[in-house]
C-alpha cells in the first residue's frame, strides 16, 4: 500500500491511496445559525459545495449567501475550504480568508450562516484503475488513476461533460478519449475553441449560416453541430463565450435543435456535448460573466484534471513517454528526469512536453529550461523568430502561440509583483486588473510574493 495521508486522533484526515482504491475523510456540515437552522450533510464524495443553487451538496436558503458560496475539498493536506469569490464572502473563527484548511469543530459564516465542521471516523473508498494508461492518456498517480476508474462508465453514455483544469492540463486529450471510447467513436469529433474565435463569427462557427445570411456568408455552411452529426462537440473554453450567446446554446442544447443563421428551417441535433474550461465556472456565475442556467446544463458529470504540479509521480511516466517519441524509443537520461522533477510546471502537461522535446533537440539535458545553446537576451530589434525555441517553432500554431503567451505571462506576472513590493492590490490597481482575476493568474503560474 502507498499512502499520502496522516491519521490523527483516529480520524483520517487527508487522502490515503491503496493498491486498488483510494480513501477519504468523511465530514460533516451542520447550519448551527441562520434560516436553515438544523440542515446539515454528509459527504459522500471528497467534494462539497456550499450555497444557494441546487447543484450544491448543502444547500442553503439564506439571501446573503452566493449561489456558489463556497466548497470544501478532501486534499492530500487535509480539509481544504475554498471562497468561490462569493459577494459577502467566508470567515472561519470570525477571521475572513479565501482559503484555510479545516480542524474539526471549527465555524464557518457565510452570509448570516454560520456551519460547524465536523471530521467523522468513517471514510469514502473508491476504485482506482490498476493500470496506468487509458487509451493515450497516462498517469500513475491516484488522481489520474481514479480519473481512469470512473471514465468507461462516463464514455458510455451520451451524457454532457464538463472538464475542468488549467491550461496544458490535457483537457482537449481528455475529451478525445471519452469519444474515443463511446458508441459514437466511428462519427466526427469536432472542437470549437470559443476563445480562439472572433466574437463575431462565434454564433455561425456553432450553427452555421445560409448563403447571403451576413456580408462574407457567399456560401450556405454547416455548424460545428451539424457537422458532428452522430459524433460528439468539444466546445473548449467554454468560459470565454460571450455572455449575449450563451442563451441561444443553452435554448440548443434543451431543445436538441438549432437554425442555421438566416434560416428558419430547425435542424435537430445528435451530438454528445463536452465542455472545458480553466476557469472554475462557479466563481463566473457568482461574478455574472456566466449564466446559471447553461452552468446547470453542462454541469451533468465534471470531471477536473489536477495541474501536473499535484500529480509528480506522473512526471517520469510522462517523460519517459515523451522522450521515445522524440528519440524513436529511448530512455531519458537520469539528470534529465531528476530535474524535470524539480520544477512545478505552471504550463502542465503541454509545458513539459516542449521541455523533453527541447532536451532531445540540443542534445544537452541540462539545457531543457534555457531553450538553445548560446541563448542571449533579445533586443528590442530581435522581435520575430529568434523570440522562438525550437520546441515551440515545431508545434501546431495554437500551441505555440499559448506557450508563447503562458511565457510572457509569467515574465509580466513576476515583473507586476516585483515591481509593486508583493502588494497585491496595488499591483492589480497597477496593471488595471480585477484583483481576483489577478490572484487566480498567479495561482495559475505558481507566482507568489516571495517567489519575486
Amino acid at each position: 500500500m502507498t499512502s499520502r495521508a496522516t491519521r490523527r486522533k483516529g480520524v483520517t484526515t487527508e487522502l490515503m491511496a491503496r493498491a486498488d482504491e483510494v480513501v477519504f475523510g468523511r465530514f460533516r456540515v451542520e447550519v448551527i445559525k441562520g434560516p436553515d437552522l438544523g440542515a446539515s450533510h454528509v459527504a459522500g464524495a471528497p467534494e462539497l459545495g456550499v450555497g444557494t443553487a441546487p447543484t450544491n451538496q448543502l444547500v442553503l436558503t439564506d439571501r446573503s449567501v452566493s449561489r456558489h458560496h463556497c466548497e470544501i475539498t478532501v486534499t492530500p493536506r487535509g480539509y481544504l475550504l475554498r471562497d468561490l469569490d462569493s459577494t459577502n464572502g467566508t470567515t472561519v473563527s470570525g477571521v475572513r480568508v479565501e482559503a484555510a484548511y479545516l480542524q474539526s469543530g471549527a465555524t464557518i459564516d457565510v452570509g448570516d450562516t454560520r456551519l460547524r465542521f465536523e471530521a467523522l471516523t468513517d471514510t469514502i473508498r473508491e476504485p482506482l484503475a490498476d493500470e496506468e494508461h487509458l487509451g493515450s492518456m497516462l498517469g500513475q498517480s491516484t488522481e489520474m488513476r481514479r480519473l481512469f476508474a470512473v471514465l468507461p462508465k462516463i464514455a458510455a453514455s451520451s451524457t454532457t461533460v464538463l472538464l475542468e483544469g488549467e491550461t496544458g492540463s490535457g483537457k482537449g486529450l481528455l475529451a478525445e478519449l471519452i469519444h474515443q471510447q463511446s458508441p459514437r467513436a466511428a462519427r466526427p469529433f469536432v472542437v470549437i475553441d470559443c476563445g480562439a474565435i472572433p466574437p463575431s463569427l462565434i454564433e455561425a462557427e456553432l450553427f452555421g449560416h445560409e448563403k447571403g445570411a451576413f456580408t462574407d456568408a457567399q456560401a450556405a455552411r454547416a455548424g460545428a453541430f451539424e457537422a458532428a452529426r452522430g459524433g460528439t462537440v468539444l466546445l473548449d473554453e467554454i468560459g470565454e463565450l460571450r455572455l449575449d450567446l450563451q442563451p441561444k446554446l443553452l435554448r440548443a442544447l434543451e431543445e436538441r435543435m438549432i437554425r442555421r443563421i438566416g434560416s428558419v428551417l430547425p435542424v435537430r441535433l445528435d451530438v454528445r456535448l463536452i465542455a472545458a474550461t480553466n476557469r472554475d465556472l462557479r466563481q463566473e456565475v457568482n461574478r455574472g460573466t456566466f449564466r446559471s442556467d447553461l452552468f446547470y446544463r453542462l454541469n451533468v458529470v465534471r470531471l477536473h484534471l489536477p495541474p501536473l504540479r499535484d500529480r509528480p509521480e506522473d512526471i517520469p511516466l510522462l517523460a519517459a513517454h515523451f522522450y521515445r517519441q522524440f528519440t524513436d524509443g529511448g530512455e531519458p537520461p537520469a539528470e534529465l528526469v531528476e530535474a524535470l522533477l524539480r520544477h512545478d510546471w505552471p504550463g502542465n502537461v503541454r509545458e513539459l512536453r516542449s521541455a523533453v522535446e527541447r532536451a532531445v533537440l540540443l542534445g544537452d539535458p541540462s539545457l531543457w529550461r534555457e531553450g538553445r545553446r548560446g541563448a542571449r537576451p533579445a533586443s528590442h530589434g530581435d522581435a520575430g523568430d529568434d523570440d522562438l525555441d525550437p520546441a515551440e517553432a515545431s508545434l501546431p500554431f495554437r500551441e505555440g502561440k499559448e506557450q508563447v503567451i503562458a511565457r510572457w505571462e509569467r515574465a509580466y506576472l513576476r515583473a507586476l509583483i516585483r515591481s509593486n513590493e508583493g502588494n497585491l492590490s496595488r499591483a492589480a490597481r497597477a496593471a488595471r486588473m480585477d484583483r481576483n482575476h489577478l490572484r487566480e493568474l498567479l495561482r495559475r503560474h505558481g507566482i507568489s510574493a516571495a517567489d519575486t
